[in-house]
């Protein structure tokens, strides 16, 4: 086998804000697995917000074990990420890469697209939101008339949250979701819980910062909307926590460390009875491709990282407000251009 590294700098169409930082161009790394011919591809991006994920040092670290992707092919991608597990238990997100480059390799070998790989068909599937990050009112609606969709999830965290949302609320009758990314209390979730359901807003995701466990328990029995944990829910060792203080939880690979614990923590999350949406980072199509084949076991999806980019560096599956469109062919669909 053959590891490839590539870098990119993916160039945002406009400045996306979240309550705790702001960016305009996003540093990811592509991680390509080629053996017999074939190449499968995985994504891992820098986010600030999690330890050891600067690009420098991702490709750092898969450099120092590169001896190890290499030397051997594995029986199945669960073998290869066990033994990756070891290598880079401290680098989720480069651990999520190979990952789901390995992934892709062994559907691509096998002449079929991930899901069916799995077991899955493609029925029922949810259909992505798109993301209204921080910004002004009249740039926030000028977003959603250039983007008419059936479902936005909203980013907040200021001062002003809830009149944002009834500013959006007169302009569209679409779906809205919240995202809080860990600023709000206890005492404003709980207030802002009752102001958001009367403005038809379907559920917070993850309002209070990650570990105040306890806190959640509080805004749990008295919120009036449901709760889905994002930054409280890295691994699946963390799905039972979530039990008595959040509704659901959303998955993100790179939080994971890759397609291989995603799948188990969905089945994990199911079985305790909570929903389940994965999310992404603001990543490529190469990434975006791979996560949306697990749309058949879900039931919310983010998956619209491609669309704020000005220039995607891959070809894969399609985005629209209709749904996903697959692309035909193997593995996760997705090619760099």
């Amino acid at each position: 086998m053959k590891l490839l590294l590539h870098r990119y700098t993916l160039e945002l169409k406009y400045t996306f804000r979240i309550s705790r930082r702001s960016f305009d161009a996003q540093e990811n790394l592509i991680v390509e697995i080629n053996h017999e011919g074939i190449s499968g591809y995985g994504e891992a991006t820098d986010n600030s917000y999690y330890e050891n994920t600067s690009i420098d040092l991702l490709v750092s670290k898969l450099e120092s074990v590169r001896a190890e992707i290499e030397k051997e092919l594995p029986d199945n991608p669960e073998t290869f990420w066990i033994r990756m597990q070891a290598l880079l238990s401290d680098y989720p997100f480069a651990l999520c890469a190979v990952d789901v480059a390995m992934q892709d390799w062994f559907a691509r070998k096998a002449g079929l697209p991930l899901y069916k790989q799995w077991g899955l068909e493609l029925t029922e599937l949810a259909k992505t939101s798109f993301t209204l990050s921080i910004d002004s009112p009249e740039q926030m609606i000028q977003r959603m008339q250039e983007m008419q969709w059936d479902c936005y999830k909203i980013k907040l965290g200021t001062a002003d949250d809830i009149e944002f949302v009834k500013t959006l609320r007169e302009h569209t009758t679409a779906l809205l979701r919240v995202d809080a990314n860990c600023a709000w209390t206890v005492e404003e979730t709980i207030q802002k819980s009752k102001q958001l359901k009367e403005l038809g807003v379907e559920f917070i995701e993850q309002p209070l910062p990650a570990d105040e466990w306890a806190a959640m328990e509080e805004v749990y029995k008295k919120s009036e909307l449901p709760l889905m944990a994002d930054e409280s829910c890295k691994t699946i060792e963390d799905i039972e926590k979530c039990i008595g203080r959040f509704h659901g939880i959303n998955i993100k690979v790179m939080k994971c460390g890759g397609l291989t614990p995603a799948l188990k923590m969905i089945k994990k999350a199911k079985a305790l009875g909570l929903k389940v949406m994965v999310g992404c980072m603001t990543e490529s199509s190469i990434g975006i491709s791979a996560i949306a084949h697990l749309l058949p076991l879900l039931d919310y999806a983010d998956m619209d990282g491609p669309l704020f980019l000005k220039k995607d560096i891959a070809t894969g599956v399609t985005i629209t407000n209709e749904g996903i469109r697959f692309p035909d062919g193997s593995g996760s669909g997705a090619q760099l251009i």
